[in-house]
């Protein structure tokens, strides 16, 4: 009886230990301040805790190179479709099959899928779009990308760097559509047209618009609609003059970039892993992305009550449909592109 009642401590002991040790690693390329609702949710609603590690996209995949098979990262979240596509064809993530996943993500937010499984996950999606002054531009004079690099825009044109994820995305996005020797004569049309050198992130330009420093400029949708949803008068003053245009409505659609998860190729809590990357599918959390973070969710059939992304995009819009393995796959020769046409 006594040796029965100690092995019965011993197993309720380590299965509370087991309980109590229940985490997942997260290195996420996400710093929005609205994420934080969203991982307390996940814990207390599975008891896992996170440990979550920041960096941005680059920062996260070089380092899981560094680390090698002694990594920690069980989840890796990233914002750029071209960084996912690379993480999966350096083979830094590790395949999954879930049938959680498979019937709530659309294929085409989807790595490339094998007898394995599929690599990783697309949860959000945000618009890059062209903003401009509205009382110095015509809304006909922007209502396509190729229209950027347009004589009639000599002068107008702001945009943050060449270099930065979210442009090499659209540019690699634009080359696929295009092909490369028509997508290097834009790129150099734009730069013709720019009304300074590229700087600042994305609500650097929509303000260089708002100021006068410049009249057209591109960002994504997430930057917009959080000056629509401010409480301050500057903001909402600045917005009054920008006018917003969902580029390409009349051909391939606006570029549209993600946000996506995947199980790191050394996961040490497996289980752990698939469980986080199918809740960030779940209603709850899709609804966390939309109202947050002012992301469009991937998951069909989630409501979203934003005002900001109703109001921008009268409710809906079209997107291009290219695959997202493809903008990944000319990163390469859009980087060489820039370099050709002086871009920075």
């Amino acid at each position: 009886m006594l040796r029965t009642a100690i092995a019965i401590g011993l197993i309720v002991a380590t299965s509370l230990a087991s309980a109590q040790d229940q985490v997942v690693n997260l290195y996420s390329a996400r710093h929005y301040s609205t994420d934080e609702a969203l991982y307390a949710n996940f814990t207390k609603t599975t008891g896992i805790r996170i440990n979550r590690v920041d960096a941005d996209d680059a920062g996260i995949l070089a380092r899981l190179k560094a680390e090698g098979s002694a990594s920690p990262a069980d989840v890796i979240l990233l914002v750029d479709a071209a960084r996912l596509y690379k993480g999966e064809v350096d083979g830094l993530f590790q395949p999954i099959q879930s049938k959680v996943l498979e019937s709530a993500i659309p294929p085409q937010y989807r790595g490339k899928a094998s007898a394995q499984g599929t690599p990783w996950f697309g949860y959000s999606t945000r618009a890059r779009v062209i903003v401009y002054d509205k009382l110095k531009v015509k809304r006909d004079d922007v209502e396509s990308y190729g229209l950027l690099a347009d004589p009639r825009n000599k002068g107008k044109v702001c945009l943050r760097s060449g270099s930065h994820p979210y442009n090499l995305s659209l540019f690699g996005a634009v080359t696929e559509h295009l092909g490369e020797q028509k997508a290097e004569a834009w790129l150099k049309g734009i730069v013709a047209n720019m009304a300074r050198a590229p700087k600042g992130g994305d609500t650097d330009q929509i303000k260089a618009v708002g100021s006068g420093e410049c009249q057209i400029a591109v960002s994504n949708t997430y930057y917009i609609a959080r000056l629509m949803r401010s409480t301050q008068a500057d903001d909402r003053a600045l917005m009054d003059k920008v006018g917003i245009v969902f580029p390409n409505q009349s051909s391939w659609g606006t570029h549209v970039n993600i946000a996506g998860g995947a199980v790191a190729r050394h996961a040490k809590n497996r289980a752990n892993a698939i469980r986080f990357l199918e809740y960030l599918a779940s209603p709850e959390a899709q609804n966390y992305f939309a109202n947050g973070n002012n992301e469009w969710p991937t998951v069909q059939g989630v409501a979203i009550d934003n005002p900001a992304l109703k109001a921008m995009s009268g409710g809906s819009f079209k997107a291009e449909t290219i695959p997202l393995s493809a903008v990944g796959a000319n990163q390469t020769k859009v980087q060489q592109m820039l370099d050709r046409v002086g871009f920075k």
